[in-house]
């Protein structure tokens, strides 16, 4: 199963969802809070996880910057939710869907999913 790295900015509801479907996923918030979008990458990198987060600047990161984390970075657009809903969506997206996020700058909203090779 895919290895999973939640920015701070992910609910932490939606991460122990998530842990407790048995995704491991680790949340930056509680073990390395205050770390730049660029240490987020050095992490998943290192661990090889799947970043998500709802930060758009991970674009920016990966086209511009050349900062290219192997496992991928899903960027999240989903607005009122509740805390744990980004967490459901994503098993659901994760799950039960063919999709490839390795080495893929992927967004997702309640739209569809869009995907940029880098």
């Amino acid at each position: 199963m895919i290895k999973l790295l939640a920015n701070e900015n992910f609910p932490i509801a939606s991460v122990r969802y998530l842990k407790n479907e048995g995704f491991d996923i680790r949340y930056v918030g509680l073990e390395n809070a205050g770390i730049t979008d660029k240490e987020v990458m050095d992490l998943s990198t290192a661990e090889d996880r799947l970043i998500i987060t709802f930060d758009r600047d991970y674009g920016e990161l990966i086209f511009k910057f050349e900062h290219k984390p192997p496992a991928g970075v899903i960027y999240l657009r989903l607005f009122d939710f509740n805390p744990e809903y980004p967490g459901k969506f994503l098993k659901d997206i994760i799950t039960n869907r063919n999709i490839t996020f390795r080495g893929m700058f992927t967004v997702i909203d309640e739209r569809g999913i869009r995907q940029k090779n880098y």
